[in-house]
């Protein structure tokens, strides 16, 4: 019984008469992604400050339906704050024939931004405005020279296009 209700829904899932091999597979790069293919690869931090360093990823996954960034950034201790290291993830997709990207950190902070490629080599992620709320927006920029600009600014709650510069930074691909 519980074998002849497997492969009923096997048959289901997979539909009649076609093996899981014959099942086209969606290794393709969606089309909504393709503006952002300029991030992929590994980045490190570069022109940082002394004591300062850092690195992030965007690799494609589950079969190139979304993009994954990792990213840590670490800082030495100073006389004013003890040493430090932050980590984050931010998950690129494509809901409803739009970009939409999901920011969670090592502080827990949660942040759902809607994404934006104005052009190539340039893509803006920005938060939704909440009177209650700061906004945030992410933006990278590709340089002819390979570099790769960063900019992270808060707009304070009631303000939400009084965007001020919070975190900038500049990184080069290694690989």
């Amino acid at each position: 019984m519980q074998r002849t209700l497997v492969t009923v829904l096997l048959v289901l899932i997979l539909g009649a008469g076609e093996s899981p091999e014959a099942r086209p597979q969606a290794h393709a790069q969606p089309d909504a992604l393709a503006p952002l293919q300029f991030l992929i690869g590994n980045w490190q931090a570069i022109d940082t400050p002394a004591g300062e360093s850092g690195s992030f990823t965007f690799k494609p996954s589950v079969l190139g339906r979304i993009i994954v960034r990792t990213n840590e950034a670490n800082y030495a201790a100073t006389a004013e704050r003890p040493a430090s290291r932050h980590e984050d993830l931010l998950v690129i997709y494509e809901e409803n024939g739009s970009l939409k990207a999901d920011y969670f950190d090592s502080e827990a902070h949660v942040i759902r931004y809607v994404v934006q490629a104005p052009g190539p080599g340039s893509v803006t992620f920005i938060s939704d405005p909440n009177p209650r709320e700061a906004r945030y927006r992410l933006t990278y920029a590709a340089r002819p020279d390979g570099v790769l600009l960063g900019t992270f600014e808060i707009a304070p709650p009631g303000s939400p296009d009084g965007f001020k510069s919070y975190l900038s930074w500049k990184a080069r691909r290694v690989s």
